[in-house]
C-alpha cells in the first residue's frame, strides 16, 4: 500500500518532467526575480526582536483535506508580516496542498522578509524554478533524498545564492546534515503516515550540533509550547494549520505571536 510520500514523489516526478518541457532552465534564468539577492533566513530566526515563528501558508493537506479552501494571499501574508513573522512558507504543491500557481510570486511582491518555498523537491531543475519565484530558502527533505542528493543540491541553492532548510524526522536522518546546511528543522510528523508526535523535536534536538539553527516543525498548537521549545535552545518554529484553520489565520497569529512575547 502505498503512503502519502509515495503518492507525493510519484505525482511530484511527473509533474517535474512537464516543467522542464514547458519552462526549461533557460527560460528561468531570464525571469528577472532569478537575479535577486536573497534575504536571509538565518538572520531573520535569530532577529533578538522576533519570536522565530515561520507562518505557513497553505489551504489544504494529505491528511485532512481542505483546511481553509479559499484563503488568499493577498489577505494572509501582509498580515503574517505585519505581525512579526520571522518568515513565510508558502505551499507550492497544488495537487495535495491545494496551491495556486500565482501565490509564491504574489507572495513576493507583498512581502519584504525571507519566503521559503515549501516544496517536496527531488531534482535540481526545481532550484532553479525556486530561484526564479524569488525564493530566498528552500526545502530538502531527508525523508525523499539521500545525503549525496541534499549535498549537491545545497550547493546548488548556495550558488543560486539561496539557503537551504534541511527536515529530518529519524535519527538515521541525522545523517544527511552537515555544516553546509543553513537551518536543519526537525518534523514531528512522520510524512509516510502523516502522524504528529512532539516527542521527536525534543528527541532528536540533543544530537545536532550546538551551532546549528533549528527549526521545530508541526504540531506546535499552543504559545506555551512554543516558549518550552525555546528554553530547549530551538531557534525557530514552523507553524501553518494552527493558523490557517481559522477564519481569520493574520488575526490568528498576531494573538499567538503576542502572547509569545509577552511572557518572554
Amino acid at each position: 500500500m502505498q503512503t502519502y510520500l509515495d503518492q507525493i514523489i510519484q505525482l511530484k516526478k511527473q509533474e517535474v518532467e512537464q516543467a522542464k518541457i514547458q519552462q526549461p532552465i533557460h527560460l528561468l534564468q531570464q525571469q528577472a526575480l532569478y537575479k535577486r539577492h536573497k534575504i536571509s533566513a538565518k538572520k531573520a530566526i535569530v532577529d533578538p526582536d522576533k519570536t522565530g515563528i515561520i507562518a505557513e501558508f497553505k489551504r489544504k493537506s494529505p491528511s485532512k483535506g481542505y483546511i481553509h479552501k479559499n484563503a488568499l494571499v493577498e489577505s494572509i501574508i501582509p498580515q503574517y508580516e505585519k505581525a512579526g513573522a520571522s518568515m513565510i512558507s508558502i505551499l507550492t504543491d497544488r495537487p495535495f496542498f491545494g496551491a495556486q500557481t500565482d501565490d509564491f510570486s504574489q507572495a513576493r511582491e507583498l512581502s519584504t522578509i525571507p519566503l521559503l518555498r515549501k516544496e517536496f523537491i527531488i531534482d535540481a531543475y526545481q532550484l532553479h524554478e525556486s530561484k526564479a519565484m524569488g525564493a530566498d530558502v528552500i526545502l530538502l527533505i531527508a525523508s525523499c533524498l539521500g545525503k549525496k542528493e541534499i549535498a549537491t543540491f545545497t550547493q546548488i541553492a548556495h550558488d543560486l545564492d539561496m539557503e537551504v532548510l534541511l527536515e529530518i524526522h529519524t535519527e538515521k536522518q541525522l545523517e544527511t546534515y552537515s555544516t553546509d546546511i543553513d537551518l536543519v528543522g526537525i518534523n514531528n510528523r512522520n510524512l509516510e503516515t502523516f502522524e504528529v508526535d512532539l516527542a521527536h523535536s525534543r528527541k532528536l534536538l540533543t544530537q545536532l550540533p550546538a551551532e546549528s539553527i533549528k527549526i521545530a516543525e508541526s504540531g506546535l498548537n499552543s504559545p506555551e509550547t512554543v516558549l518550552a521549545l525555546k528554553e530547549e535552545r530551538f531557534h525557530g518554529f514552523l507553524i501553518g494549520e494552527h493558523f490557517m484553520k481559522t477564519d481569520n489565520p493574520g488575526k490568528s497569529f498576531a494573538q499567538f505571536n503576542n502572547e509569545i512575547k509577552q511572557t518572554k
